[in-house]
């Protein structure tokens, strides 16, 4: 069993919180309010901006060649591809990339984005891993649920968001995660650690659940 099983496992409850939240579900139904979805999107701008810091402190903090350039291969697919998907969607309601840049962070982007860069600050690479897993892995699996759901279809306003992450390149993203958290816990896990790793996914489960629930709350 890899170890990001053994936590999704571990973390069941919150994993599936997070997972099959009620945002995600109207989401693939496409009954998701717009205004839901367009709040979610910019804050999911701004914690991008962010996410790509915490893997380049993934890069300061790997011990390795191979993981720095893992690392890096995270801050350019962030900067690269994701945040112009982003811009994209936003630009098809009249919003410019400095428009999304200039919104205020709500506080759960605040909280999410902190409690992950505060994981890599105080611990090692597979702490700042276990803080990133739950968005880069859970993404991976929404996405491929959704669109395996039938949920990518024209009809759908959200499609271009399901595609993108039930996409061949992202999927191959999270596997490719999967296996560097699993070299990682090969090199430095222990039964002893493994507790606190297990509450730092956890924690940015409910912390992603939350993320949802702030994109519920802005319906107009």
């Amino acid at each position: 069993m890899s170890l990001f099983e053994r936590l999704k496992a571990d973390a069941g409850p919150q994993w599936s919180d997070y997972t099959r939240h009620a945002f995600v579900q109207q989401l693939g139904a496409g009954t998701l309010p717009l205004s839901c979805f367009k709040h979610y999107l910019v804050q999911d701008y701004l914690f991008l901006i962010q996410f790509a810091r915490a893997y380049a402190l993934g890069v300061y903090k790997s011990p390795s060649v191979a993981d720095m350039r893992q690392s890096l291969d995270g801050v350019k697919a962030i900067l690269d591809d994701e945040l112009d998907l982003h811009v994209e969607m936003c630009r098809s309601w009249g919003m410019e990339r400095d428009m999304i840049e200039q919104a205020p962070e709500d506080t759960p982007t605040m909280a999410y984005t902190r409690f992950v860069l505060d994981a890599g600050m105080a611990g090692d690479l597979l702490d700042l891993q276990a803080a990133l897993a739950p968005c880069v892995i859970g993404y991976a699996e929404i996405g491929a649920r959704l669109a395996a759901e039938g949920c990518d279809t024209d009809g759908n306003p959200y499609a271009r968001w399901i595609r993108e992450y039930a996409s061949e390149g992202y999927q191959e993203l999270a596997k490719g995660f999967i296996a560097w958290l699993d070299g990682t816990a090969g090199q430095t896990l222990t039964e002893h650690r493994y507790p606190r790793v297990l509450s730092i996914f956890e924690k940015a489960c409910r912390l992603e659940s939350d993320f949802w629930q702030m994109g519920l709350n802005a319906k107009d």
